[in-house]
């Protein structure tokens, strides 16, 4: 008989301990080991194992890639977040909060942009993803579809079939006989990854793999898994909103800055090709309180529309929220305000906002989100066309930020007349007007006089 032993695993973090304890020492949570047992698994599984081929050392300078090592899809915004195309033998893990999207992509993918995939799902029967597909309205003859949660039957209907692409969703419902374990416990979720990662690379079939997330929005199991796969995808964006934004957070084959943009409609997610002319209100009634930036997500430049409210606060501790947008730079941000400025924020209620549900961590932003603070303060309307792009430092100085000029070729292919950015060196052959500020008083000089 093969070896069992018993350990205690924390739900949280995956945290693994030989007795059971009530607080975790890696997270910090309390009661959340549970007594799992691990049982060696047996040699003589179906699962596939490294060639021998493999298992020899090779020099570098013998290994060939191939001229089309990348696959390209027909979705652009998912073929520009994986780096330009899928990798064959790649493993991309792809998380998110519960209704956000991940199955509907990942249909849409399986029935539009590829041919010969298996499509694995452990939540849903066969007729409630042929329900899906007609709402959809995309068929596909090439798209086999596999209701299982057993691995090892999983892993044989792969061999059999040879499948260009392997989705699964999702990697909760799987589990193995050869741990006796729960599913969806942290030590299926390890062995079952692992598992279909080593069938990725030997098969040089791409792996899709749906994960689920916890309530502290980090995809539910072990942080190894992460490690383990070789894209991480991340689905942001607020269920209420219509776009969705899918954020590499790992790549080893491409960039980590990369942002698709996506908008649910009846028909499924939908590609924003031009996001800077959605996200940006469209010339109207010109309010206080509001102001646009541009920022860089990945390669592509956006302008972002920022809404700020600034009132006198009713209570004695004034309210300060931030939505899409990092409270504690925003709070810097009204710290140099009343330092170098003089504007008296200490007991006003300030409430910022950043339109499309979209979340900003370029700091470049934050001299849009400045003038749209005071323009609130004062309610005076910031005029029309105009962009900022600028980061504040901490002495009221609008310092440089890279890629100023691709920042200011997207403002002018949108129509906007004026810029003001940091004071750079050198000519701008461009017909828009820049105006160069050096700090941050300079900038609301020039805006409210």
């Amino acid at each position: 008989m093969s070896k069992v032993r018993k350990a205690f695993f924390c739900q949280n973090c995956g945290n693994e301990s030989p007795k059971w304890v009530g607080k975790c020492p890696a997270c910090g949570e309390w009661n959340t080991y549970v007594e799992e047992i691990i049982q060696k698994e047996n040699k003589s599984s179906s699962l596939v194992t490294h060639s021998e081929e493999n298992k020899r050392p090779r020099l570098l300078s013998d290994l060939a890639v191939q001229p089309n090592h990348r696959i390209s899809i027909s979705d652009p915004e998912l073929n520009r977040v994986l780096g330009g195309g899928l990798v064959p033998g790649s493993v991309t893990l792809v998380g998110g909060e519960p209704g956000i999207g991940k199955s509907t992509l990942m249909l849409q993918l399986a029935l539009s942009s590829l041919k010969n995939v298996l499509y694995v799902s452990g939540e849903e029967s066969g007729e409630q993803i042929k329900m899906r597909a007609d709402r959809l309205k995309i068929s596909s003859e090439t798209c086999f579809i596999l209701t299982d949660v057993s691995l090892d039957a999983i892993v044989n209907e792969a061999n059999k079939l040879m499948p260009g692409v392997l989705i699964i969703d999702s990697i909760q419902t799987l589990s193995t006989p050869a741990l006796d374990a729960a599913p969806g416990s942290i030590t299926q979720i390890r062995a079952c990854t692992a598992e279909l990662t080593r069938f990725a690379k030997t098969r040089n079939t791409p792996v899709f793999i749906i994960g689920h997330i916890n309530k502290d929005g980090q995809i539910a199991g072990p942080k190894v898994m992460e490690h383990m796969v070789d894209t991480v995808l991340q689905f942001e964006g607020d269920r209420n909103h219509m776009f969705r934004m899918l954020r590499s957070v790992k790549n080893r084959f491409g960039s980590t800055n990369e942002l698709g943009i996506y908008e649910m409609g009846t028909n499924g997610l939908q590609a924003v090709e031009n996001p800077s002319s959605i996200l940006v209100q469209s010339e109207g009634q010109r309010l206080s309180g509001r102001s646009v930036g541009v920022i860089i997500e990945g390669i592509r430049p956006l302008l972002i529309e920022s809404q700020a409210l600034v009132g006198t606060s009713a209570y004695g501790t004034p309210q300060r929220s931030a939505t899409g947008f990092d409270q504690r730079r925003m709070n810097m941000l009204l710290a140099v305000l009343e330092k170098k400025q003089g504007i008296k924020l200490s007991q006003k209620d300030v409430f910022l906002n950043i339109t499309g549900g979209i979340r900003v961590q370029d700091p470049a932003l934050d001299l849009a989100i400045t003038a749209a603070i005071v323009s609130s303060m004062q309610d005076i309307a910031i005029t029309e066309k105009l962009a900022f792009i600028g980061e504040i430092g901490l002495s009221g100085e609008v310092r440089p930020v890279p890629r100023i000029e691709q920042r200011i070729e997207e403002a002018k292919k949108l129509g906007y007349d004026k810029v003001i950015c940091p004071d750079i060196h050198g000519s701008q052959k461009s017909n828009i007007e820049i105006v160069p500020v050096r700090t941050i008083r300079d900038a609301l000089r020039h805006i409210f006089g």
